[in-house]
């Protein structure tokens, strides 16, 4: 994709919208709808790198009740013709065809390869990827079987999203979340994961969620790993103007 003059490819990650109450998380809400109105201007496609949701499970002819400012802000960005694309986060991996079909945004549950002005970009969330978090990843696999969600469909709504929502918070082991502190770049695994892909293929930049921690880390000679922050405790959010990527705190 060639970006028009103007024009920037903007990418967000870890709302946690819910948690740990709706009240609580409904000022930043607000602050995030405020930010997609702010770029909404120059914006060629947002990204949306998972974890949007606290807690989302689509039954056959429900979903979660909420967050319908988000929801009605991405439905009038996309409807202006901005393309946006989302990718599942630990949080948020129960996400099928709502947004496809409701919003007209493509649903990706696997990192993915982009191209930009000739550069290279690997994007996801970055849940369960690179060495260690094994007590996550076979946790993962549980909730990805069809078996456990055809099981947990059949809780009613009012008891399945409580149950859910009471382990996204308190469990660490099935929020998957991790340790909110610089680790080293040895001890960071996604940036260890960056330099396993630069192996067999080169990218410009690999942009990932999940740790909930603004970082830029050097994985090449011509290579950088980012990762976004969240917008709990930091508001940042990732730039690519055409020529650089860049992490930047949104203001009010």
């Amino acid at each position: 994709m060639q970006i028009p003059q103007g024009k920037k490819i903007y990418f967000s990650s870890d709302n946690h919208l819910g948690a740990p109450t709706y009240a609580e998380s409904r000022p930043r809400e607000k602050i995030f709808v405020e930010w997609l109105d702010t770029i909404k201007h120059d914006a060629e496609a947002i990204f949306l790198l998972g974890d949007l949701f606290d807690f989302w499970f689509e039954y056959k002819t429900v979903v979660p009740k909420g967050f319908v400012r988000t929801l009605g802000k991405l439905a009038e960005l996309r409807d202006s013709g901005i393309q946006i694309y989302f990718f599942v986060g630990n949080h948020d991996l129960w996400m099928h065809d709502y947004f496809e079909t409701e919003l007209n945004i493509p649903v990706f549950h696997n990192p993915k390869e982009f191209t930009f002005n000739n550069k290279h970009f690997f994007v996801g969330h970055g849940d369960g990827k690179g060495p260690g978090d094994k007590g996550y990843k076979r946790m993962k696999r549980v909730f990805t079987n069809p078996a456990s969600k055809w099981f947990f469909r059949w809780l009613h709504p009012d008891i399945g999203v409580r149950l859910a929502q009471h382990l996204s918070v308190k469990n660490k082991l099935i929020s998957g979340d991790d340790d909110k502190e610089f680790l080293g770049e040895e001890k960071e695994w996604l940036a260890q994961y960056a330099k396993r892909k630069l192996e067999s293929k080169h990218y410009d930049y690999f942009i990932f969620g999940h740790r909930h921690l603004p970082m830029e880390i050097k994985v090449g000679e011509k290579s950088t790993y980012f990762n976004l922050g969240d917008w709990i405790n930091f508001f940042t959010y990732g730039v690519f103007d055409g020529e650089k990527f860049e992490l930047k705190e949104f203001k009010e």
